[in-house]
């Protein structure tokens, strides 16, 4: 329920995402998965949504302290409220810090396992490395990305996104 609500803020249905949150909240008060990672990706998700990146950091302060801890092999989101941290970085156009989180990432591969944020993160520490003007790293991690998409359909538009971006790279 907690990524229902997470989906469906991202593309603005706030009443149906606060509904959950709320459902959540109240269902599970002392579940510190919920409280800590769920509950807090909520907000951040209508903040990137509504372009208001420092918003979806400060969102995301609960889950600091746990960000590691969800560890089971079989089904794991722990660093999903790293990624949308870094996501709001980038909103908030502060590369440094949103390489950060998405480098946090990638260097917890055995954490991730195989969830698309595994991907994502190396997308985002190029767009974080092109906007801090660091082109040699960003070109690298496009280039990363796309080797782990290279058997992506070709028009899947994050992918032709991407290389729309690395096109324009100095």
């Amino acid at each position: 329920m907690g990524f229902a609500a997470i989906a469906l803020e991202l593309p603005g249905h706030t009443g149906q995402a606060q509904r959950l949150a709320g459902d959540l909240a109240k269902r599970f008060p002392r579940d510190t998965i919920v409280q800590s990672e769920y509950l807090p990706m909520i907000p951040s998700a209508a903040a990137l949504w509504s372009g208001k990146g420092e918003k979806g950091i400060e969102a995301l302060v609960p889950s600091f302290p746990n960000e590691l801890g969800q560890c089971n092999p079989s089904f794991t989101f722990s660093l999903y409220p790293v990624y949308l941290r870094g996501e709001a970085y980038l909103f908030a156009k502060q590369g440094g810090p949103a390489a950060s989180e998405f480098q946090k990432i990638i260097d917890h591969a055995g954490v991730v396992g195989n969830e698309p944020i595994g991907a994502l993160a190396r997308l985002g520490l190029a767009r974080a490395y092109a906007l801090s003007g660091d082109q040699a790293k960003a070109k690298t991690a496009y280039g990363d990305f796309f080797a782990i998409w290279k058997s992506a359909e070709p028009g899947a538009p994050l992918l032709a996104k991407a290389k729309v971006e690395f096109a324009k790279l100095p």
